[in-house]
Formats: C-alpha cells, structure tokens, sequence
C-alpha cells in the first residue's frame, strides 16, 4: 500500500492518495498484511508506454542478442517504461523476417509488448538514418511477409504511403491489426489524406523525416494534425523539435492524440561513443545521435523519464496530459488499455514514484519493484 501521493488518476490529480496492490494487479484494497510505504510528497503515476524504440543501454534491438535485447529492456524500465515496442531498422527482408521472429518470441513471454517494423518501405527523400540501398516499395506480398514473420505480435509498421502499393498496404495492414503509421514520407497533404482514408491511424514522429509545414503546401503535418483518427508520436528531447513545434502539434491534437515516444537507439542510459544502427554506424555527441557519414540525426539518447520532466518543466504541460501521452493514449492505440495505462483496479501495477522534481524514485512492474523506493 503506497500512502500520501499525488495520485494522477484517469479521473484527475488525488492528493494525500492511497494505491494498493495485490499480486501483479492494482487493487481497490490492500491485501491484508500488506507493507505500507509513506509516499507523502512524491508523485505516484502509471507506468510509461513507449510505442518506439530501437534499443538502450549499449544493447540493439535491431541485431543484438537476446541477452542483449533484455538489456536493453531492462534499462529503459529502470527509467520508468514498463511497457515497450521494440523497433527495427531497414534491412535486407531476410534479415527483418529472422529479426521478427526472435522478437515475437520475447513478445510471447511478456517481455515486450509487440514489434514496430521501420522500414524498408519507406521514401529515399525522407529516409533519414536508414540504408538507402535497402529501401523498397511497399508490396504488400511483402508486407505480408514481415507481418506473418511476427507470429501475431506485430502492432506497428511504418511506410511512405504515397509509394507504389502503399495504400494497399495499408488497407492490409488495417485487415491484420497492425497500426499502420506514416513516416518516412515525401507525401503531399492530399496523398496523406487518403492514406489515413485507408486506414493510417499514426503519424511515425511527426515533423521528423517528411516535408515540412507550409501555408501553400501544407503536406502531410496538417493532415496528420488535423485528423482525430490519427495518433501523433513525438520525441521530446530538446532535439528533435523546437519547443515550438511541440506545442502547435499538442495543442492541436491534445493529449488524447499524442504518445510521446524515445525512438531511442543503443546509447540511450548508457553514454556518447561510436554505435551502430543497422548498418548505419553512428557518433554519439553530448548525447546526440548522428550518422558518421552525413551528420544526419539517427534515432535518440531519449528515456521516457526525461520527455515526462521535460513536457511539465519546458514545455508547460500539465502532470496530467504528460500523463495521457506517456501511458494511455500509447496503451489505448497498443490495444492495452484494459490492463495498462493508468492506475485503476484490476490493471497491471504498473506505476512509478516520482519526486516534486519529477525524479523516477521507484518503478513497479506487474507488482515487483524494478527500482525499489528511494524516499530518503
């Protein structure tokens, strides 16, 4: 029984709360015997989804190990994510086919929670840190192909729709469940249109790698923004957006439309050096991530720990809409939201304690303490 927080709840903020948990779920009631810990002037929040991310803590998503991959698990739920998607890069098919499968596997055993295929169906103008000799047309053969290879555990893939087949692609991605998210793109507003008319339903981090707003052409931001079919993901790091940017898609598409996400790669938790993403080797630079060849960012150093302190500290958003866009709008768009995504009885204890500093003091997933409470 956790007493004393600030209880951000799906029905507002409660202060001097009380969370009980029983086993791996939130209860109404603490079990009898139950340890009580004095939480009082701390924070207890869900625990963070993140619908995007390629690795962390030295360790690749895209070709490490297994060991390597719960490595880099590990360390983005030390940093408060409970919950994650790993992500690939573009590669040759039979690459991604094998990747999909190893990582269906952990998806099975509870470990992640699916996989988000980026590329290789994505526009070579817009293909920022992917391998441009390994980009493809979206032929939904193949995207077949990369579906069937996850064994049911895909949940996201990310393709320029204006490519030849990428509207059927994207029809098909909608017929098997899979989010189909575009990103990556050259597309016009109008050929953004029709792609969310087929069934597009998220914008892969919107503003980055496609063209930007324009009062003539506005191109694909505006109808991204505008739609309230579409789920906007954003990387709040300092340096992917200017602060800006961040508010005018916010506001516009509110909390209820935004997931923030890390679309971090290994040196997320773990430190500046030389790193590779597919095949595409990076320099890691006071925590910016860039290709060595161009300079183009590649991925992030970002945990979700940090875009929740920045949202409320930088960006001025409220405790509770950082919330929303860190827990249960990815939870909801995962098709999770009856067992994460927020403190309510019978979900997953999945929750966090966080300082008046916003400072991850303790992180509980599926009722164990990854990070034990540290109230000293």
């Amino acid at each position: 029984m956790l007493t004393g927080a600030t209880v951000v709840l799906p029905t507002g903020t409660v202060e001097n709360g009380q969370v009980a948990v029983d086993g791996t779920r939130i209860a109404r009631a603490a079990p009898e015997n139950a340890q009580v810990i004095d939480v009082t002037d701390h924070y207890v929040i869900p625990g963070f989804v993140d619908i995007h991310n390629h690795g962390g803590g030295g360790a690749s998503f895209t070709s490490g190990s297994v060991d390597d991959i719960l490595k880099g698990i590990h360390t983005h739920r030390l940093h408060g994510t409970t919950t994650l998607v790993a992500s690939t890069v573009t590669g040759d098919m039979d690459s991604l086919t094998h990747r999909a499968g190893l990582l269906s596997e952990l998806a099975e055993q509870g470990d992640i929670a699916g996989v988000h295929f980026e590329g290789p169906f994505i526009s070579p103008c817009r293909k920022g840190a992917h391998s441009e000799g390994l980009l493809r047309d979206p032929h939904p053969a193949e995207v077949r192909k990369l579906i069937d290879a996850a064994r049911g555990r895909a949940k996201m893939l990310t393709l320029a729709t204006e490519l030849p087949g990428g509207l059927d692609s994207v029809r098909l991605l909608a017929d098997h469940g899979v989010i189909a998210a575009i990103g990556h793109t050259d597309a016009t507003y109008e050929q953004t249109v029709e792609a969310i008319d087929a069934g597009a339903t998220v914008a892969t981090h919107l503003f980055n790698a496609m063209p930007p707003l324009g009062h003539r052409s506005p191109g694909p931001i505006a109808a991204l923004l505008e739609d309230d079919r579409v789920t906007v993901e954003l990387i709040n790091d300092g340096t992917h957006l200017h602060p800006a940017a961040l508010q005018l898609a916010f506001h516009r598409a509110g909390a209820d439309r935004v997931a923030f996400i890390t679309d971090a790669m290994d040196a997320a938790g773990f430190g500046d050096g030389r790193y590779w993403l597919g095949p595409l080797e990076v320099e890691v630079a006071d925590g910016v991530a860039r290709l060595v060849e161009d300079g183009t960012i590649a991925g992030s150093t970002l945990t979700l720990d940090r875009a929740f302190k920045r949202a409320v500290t930088v960006d001025g958003l409220s405790v509770e809409d950082a919330v929303t866009a860190l827990s249960a709008t990815p939870a909801r768009l995962l098709g999770m939201a009856d067992t994460i995504g927020s403190l309510e009885p019978g979900k997953d204890a999945d929750l966090l304690i966080l300082d008046s500093g916003y400072e991850v003091k303790g992180v509980m997933r599926r009722g164990e303490w990854v990070v034990g409470p540290q109230l000293g």
